[in-house]
């Protein structure tokens, strides 16, 4: 008993510089998804060969994903320090390691729904793309952290973290254009807001701009085409979704009819109609589509609130940080949920083409969830960093 006392004395103590509106935020976004993953897939769970006909298939496995999120956060809230993350060692493994998957990834990888980047693992499909973005938070933070003295002279060695960073990204985009998108504006706004000379990043924006024709003239000649059918076939239902509502365009259709369905009140939870064979896979990328139409505008405006949250926590910490490794990280997790949040909400909305990408919190997924579960846990670890200093400061 003894073990258990001081277990919860020590979180006790440690949990004086925790942000709790951001732990709450994250389980109230958390706990949301699981029950709309349940109200969206149980019916098309029930008639599924691959679920074996039972409608919590999906709803148990979001629900183990999210036990293990929790668990993650937790440990890195309580149990792990930000001088570990920048440890030039753990760097070399995190960087080394996620360029070894990806390429696994582009030679073996399972192809799902048109896309190139699952590794099978364990009966589980693990999307590797996903762990990439947060790589590219920590990576970019630990290099412009030690360039932070000569950030404001003209040196081509700005542009270094970038090559490495870059050819990844085109890895990712060839395969996975939503996510690609997604890690491109996280490598954006963490290189713009590092506070490098605005000479050097328009210089810097030429080059970057010329290697990206670049490769893509590379892909071309490889593939004969810079997109795959796949992403080709997005563009065209986006600009022509009722052409064809009964083919390429179904979903989105379909999903343009849920969300104009749901009124300001909703359907009800679990009253949704247009999930019931009518949008395909609901529980996935067009979960809020479903959101929309059981809980209606006033449902919409509480989750969209609840992002803001975290997004406006993040950008509020980088503000005040006088650390540039942690102000990088605070500025990388708010791109992270913002740029999702975009591409997921336009895409399904038809303000930008059907990308794929999953709705942060709320769209079934292990990899999805863990991978925005690990970077809530490196604002959390950055907000307590910020939060010990004003303390100090103040003493």
């Amino acid at each position: 008993m003894s073990y258990i006392k001081d277990f919860f004395d020590y979180v006790k103590v440690y949990s004086k510089h925790v942000d709790f509106v951001i732990v709450i935020s994250y389980i109230l976004l958390s706990l949301i998804g699981l029950i709309m993953v349940y109200s969206a897939s149980m019916v098309i769970a029930s008639k599924s060969d691959i679920t074996g006909g039972n409608p919590e298939h999906y709803y148990i496995r979001q629900l183990f994903s999210i036990i293990l999120g929790f668990i993650v956060v937790f440990i890195m809230t309580y149990f792990m320090s930000g001088e570990f993350l920048r440890n030039k060692y753990f760097q070399i493994a995190a960087t080394g390691g996620i360029f070894i998957l990806l390429l696994f990834t582009a030679f073996f990888g399972t192809e799902v729904n048109g896309e190139r980047n699952w590794i099978r693992l364990a009966g589980f499909n693990f999307q590797t793309s996903e762990f990439f973005k947060i790589v590219t938070i920590l990576y970019l933070a630990y290099i412009y952290d030690r360039k932070k003295d000569r950030l404001k002279q003209l040196e081509a060695g700005h542009l270094v973290p970038l090559l490495f960073i870059g050819f990844c990204t085109m890895m990712v985009i060839s395969n996975d254009f939503g996510t690609g998108l997604v890690i491109t504006g996280i490598i954006a706004g963490i290189f713009l807001y590092s506070g490098i000379s605005i000479r050097f990043l328009a210089k810097a924006g030429g080059v970057i701009a010329s290697a990206a024709v670049a490769i893509g003239l590379i892909i071309f000649m490889i593939k004969g085409s810079i997109l795959s059918p796949h992403q080709q076939a997005r563009i065209d239902t986006f600009l022509h979704p009722f052409n064809d509502p009964t083919g390429t365009g179904y979903q989105l259709t379909n999903a343009l009819v849920s969300i104009s369905h749901g009124g300001i009140f909703g359907t009800g939870l679990g009253n949704g109609v247009m999930k019931l064979g009518y949008l395909p896979e609901p529980h996935t990328d067009f979960i809020f589509a479903v959101v929309a139409e059981e809980l209606g505008l006033i449902g919409v405006i509480f989750i969209l609130l609840l992002y803001l949250v975290l997004v406006l926590k993040a950008l509020w910490y980088a503000a005040v940080s006088e650390d540039m490794f942690y102000r990088l990280i605070c500025v990388g997790v708010a791109i992270y949920i913002t740029f999702q949040l975009f591409v997921n909400l336009g895409g399904i909305s038809k303000l930008i083409p059907l990308t794929g990408v999953p709705l942060p919190l709320l769209s079934y997924g292990g990899s999805s969830f863990l991978s925005i579960s690990i970077a809530i846990g490196l604002l959390i670890i950055s907000a307590k960093h910020v939060k010990k200093q004003k303390t100090l400061t103040h003493l």
